[in-house]
């Protein structure tokens, strides 16, 4: 079994996610892996890194595949004595043209960005070694000011909010969708802003679980890159995909001991923001 760190990035065979390789491959002394749900842009793509001098990882991962979940974090613990980087980018977005009904639209987003994310979580928290850092990618429209209910705010910012009520908060946001109710119960019309705020406070409820045992320096963030030129924005954010990777690749390689940026909402200039009222 290999000693050697390692890096993961979900969802990284192209955009920011694949500018996030780029920089670790340079900055992480470690291996640095590459995963795509498609073995053939995967490969390519850290093909197209080899031609740079650098020397990622490849392995499929399929976020919303259990399966492929499983066997990824199988091979992470057979191969590795755990995890030292883990970014979770990957993530799908409707386009302001799609013309899926909205309750499809927040269905399928909510089962990419948030709960796809929560069981790569799952299966490789257990993997997370003693000064692990996790970044999970959020975006300008993850934050709870951004939502009309007063109710749902004091909800998804609570300090005693779990997992399994989170998990509710976003499963009661698609059925609102899904009846076409849910600006009468205080939810934003935008699924993808909604499973980003989801993201959001899901890195605040896996803080506070790691800080039961602060021995173990484990420091989880959430991140908006910018408004970046990539498919997911129809090419249309004037940031290009390097300077997206910047802020989530700052957050990967914080140094031991952190414990400013530690379980925040981060901006693409680096500094912390107040998602309840930014």
């Amino acid at each position: 079994m290999a000693t050697t760190r390692l890096a993961i990035v979900t969802g990284s065979n192209k955009g920011i996610g694949y500018a996030m390789v780029k920089d670790l491959c340079r900055l992480f002394d470690g291996d640095v892996y590459l995963t795509a749900r498609d073995v053939g842009r995967g490969r390519a793509a850290v093909e197209r890194l080899n031609e740079l001098g650098l020397k990622p990882k490849f392995h499929q991962l399929d976020v919303t595949d259990a399966g492929s979940v499983a066997a990824f974090a199988a091979f992470v613990a057979d191969n590795y004595v755990g995890v030292d980087v883990l970014i979770n980018n990957a993530a799908i977005a409707f386009k302001a043209t799609a013309t899926e009904p909205f309750g499809v639209q927040a269905e399928e987003t909510i089962r990419v960005n948030y709960f796809a994310l929560r069981s790569v979580c799952d299966a490789l928290f257990p993997l997370l070694k003693a000064g692990a850092r996790v970044v999970n990618l959020s975006s300008s429209f993850g934050r709870l000011s951004l939502f009309p209910g007063e109710e749902l705010r004091r909800k998804l910012s609570s300090p005693q909010l779990t997992v399994d009520e989170l998990d509710a908060l976003v499963r009661q946001f698609v059925d609102s969708a899904k009846a076409g109710d849910h600006a009468q119960a205080g939810w934003p019309s935008t699924a993808y802003g909604v499973s980003k705020v989801a993201v959001s406070a899901l890195t605040f409820v896996q803080q506070r679980a790691f800080d039961a045992d602060p021995r173990a320096d484990i420091v989880v963030n959430s991140v908006h890159p910018g408004y970046v030129d990539t498919d997911m924005t129809s090419h249309k954010g004037p940031l290009t995909i390097e300077q997206g990777a910047e802020a989530p690749v700052y957050l990967s390689l914080l140094p031991p001991g952190e414990s400013d940026v530690k379980g925040r909402f981060v901006w693409c200039d680096k500094t912390v923001k107040d998602w309840s009222t930014f």
